[in-house]
């Protein structure tokens, strides 16, 4: 670190510790003013993990206690905010994971108790919601109470696919129903989390819940702007540049291309993913930073099980509703995708009321269709990189039988529960690979007399793939010729190969393949 250069960290979520620790911080509290400044609010919001919910809720603790030392400088110290102390009920259930009803209420009771502790009150063993109510009413003898509850879905998540998870949900919609009949007694309340579960499945008693998630007026209340992340951490971007042997711009460019491009309202507001950007300006390295932090095994056991179209990850188009809140008992891949980070608003159409969704950036997208990948093929992630890099040199080099080669390992030990009539399944291993190595790739093509298996495009050439699951290489390539599927191609100055492939049902595996060039 240069002498002078504040230091940034990534591990540090507690608001005192950054700033007596004399870290970056990212001035949000001209944005929390609007929050705190009412006389009342009970709020909710929902973002992906790591993106600065649990910083924001330690950042209103300390708003909330009157500590006013802690933000000389800062954008809310200007204002005419009270700094009137209060006392606050924080509870984080980031860490109170639980596997069936008496684990969570055994968490549930626990969190209270400790943060009964804090203001020196010893609470009484009961249901959880009666500790927690007791707590509110206790210190609400003496003045309103702040609530602030991070990662309010843990218990949620962590069970999506248990049994129990009925049970469960019953547990914490009592407890979170202590908010509204607590109402008397409370200043603030803040709920956050990763996930926005409809009203009615969680927080049906709460209808004073105020939901920030899509309120445009908060669409960068978390993550980095553009402005914040040039104006906060210019010298450390001045450093990575002369570390990497190029322009700022050119290092602003590679930083907007990998951890930008995460956008949560209709407003057209971009904001960074903060671990991504401190983690990279720390080692100068680009890298999937944010992606490492956690693993979307769920998430693509989903998409399996569903038997989901991988192609509209990138261009999916949804109402409101389609994508913002979801069932616990009937989840669906689209909402959860969103509000998980791994797909995020690209466009929006006022006149229809319809989103666009897709990859934020390079980072989410290559890293995520590399986990599809290990999903849907028996491949390793860490053996795929190679593969991928060879795949990638022989299109380029035109040299077919290479790039079958590579692509037999992708296709090699599919589980037997997979039909070989299965197209889909096996399209979809076809779109990932071409898709992670950076190249056009499309499937199921249409033209008049029918639907090309894949085009594929690299600089010079043009691969028309079709492929048969119970014929031949050269029924295959037949079936190019019979229905002209080249055509679609033929105004190209590239360079157009016809590719007939076929499957050996015993193998299950591609065993011939012809090729044509044109």
């Amino acid at each position: 670190m240069l002498t002078g250069m504040k230091p940034i960290t990534t591990s540090i979520f507690t608001f005192a510790d950054l700033i007596d620790g004399g870290y970056v911080y990212v001035d949000k509290t001209a944005r929390l003013y609007d929050l705190v400044r009412p006389y009342k609010g009970v709020y909710f919001l929902s973002r992906p993990r790591r993106f600065g919910k649990s910083l924001t809720i330690s950042t209103l603790d300390a708003v909330f206690r009157g500590r006013r030392e802690l933000f000389q400088g800062l954008a809310i110290d200007a204002t005419d905010y009270d700094w009137k102390p209060y006392p606050v009920i924080r509870i984080d259930l980031g860490s109170k994971q639980a596997w069936d009803v008496n684990g969570l209420k055994h968490s549930l009771g626990l969190a209270v108790k400790q943060a009964a502790q804090r203001h020196g009150i010893d609470l009484a063993t009961d249901e959880p919601h009666h500790v927690f109510e007791s707590l509110v009413t206790t210190l609400g003898r003496s003045g309103k109470v702040v609530i602030l509850i991070d990662e309010y879905d843990k218990p949620i998540l962590g069970n999506i696919e248990n049994p129990a998870v009925g049970e469960i949900l019953r547990v914490l919609k009592a407890f979170y129903s202590v908010v509204k009949t607590c109402d008397e007694h409370i200043r603030f309340a803040l709920l956050t989390g990763v996930s926005k579960f409809s009203r009615v499945s969680v927080f049906s008693d709460l209808n004073n819940l105020v939901d920030l998630t899509m309120d445009t007026r908060y669409a960068e209340l978390l993550g980095y702007t553009q402005n914040e992340l040039e104006r906060n951490f210019a010298p450390h971007i001045e450093h990575v540049a002369a570390q990497r042997n190029c322009t700022t711009g050119e290092v602003l460019d590679q930083m907007r291309e990998w951890y930008n491009g995460y956008r949560f309202t209709e407003a057209e507001t971009w904001v960074y993913n903060p671990v991504s950007v401190g983690r990279f300006l720390d080692t100068g390295k680009l890298s999937n930073y944010w992606f490492e932090t956690g693993t979307p095994s769920f998430l693509i056991e989903l998409l399996k099980n569903r038997s989901y179209d991988i192609r509209n990850l990138s261009r999916l188009r949804l109402d409101d509703l389609g994508f913002s809140v979801y069932e616990v008992h009937n989840v669906t891949p689209e909402p959860l995708l969103f509000q998980t980070g791994y797909l995020t608003i690209r466009d929006y159409d006022p006149e229809y009321e319809l989103y666009t969704l897709g990859y934020p950036n390079r980072e989410v997208e290559n890293a995520f269709l590399r986990y599809l990948v290990d999903g849907f093929t028996a491949t390793r992630k860490e053996l795929a990189a190679s593969h991928l890099a060879d795949l990638r040199r022989a299109l380029n080099e035109g040299d077919l039988e290479s790039l079958f080669r590579h692509l037999r390992v992708f296709f090699a030990d599919i589980p037997y529960d997979i039909q070989l009539s299965n197209e889909k399944y096996y399209q979809t291993i076809f779109y990932l690979v071409f898709r992670i190595v950076g190249l056009d790739v499309d499937c199921e093509v249409r033209t008049e007399a029918g639907r090309i298996d894949a085009v594929v495009k690299t600089a010079t050439r043009i691969f028309v793939f079709e492929f048969k699951l119970q014929g031949t290489a050269e029924e295959a390539l037949q079936q190019i010729h019979q229905r002209r599927y080249h055509e679609k191609v033929t105004a190209d100055d590239r360079e157009v190969l016809l590719v007939g492939a076929a499957f050996d049902p015993e193998t299950r595996n591609l065993e011939r393949w012809l090729v044509e060039r044109r």
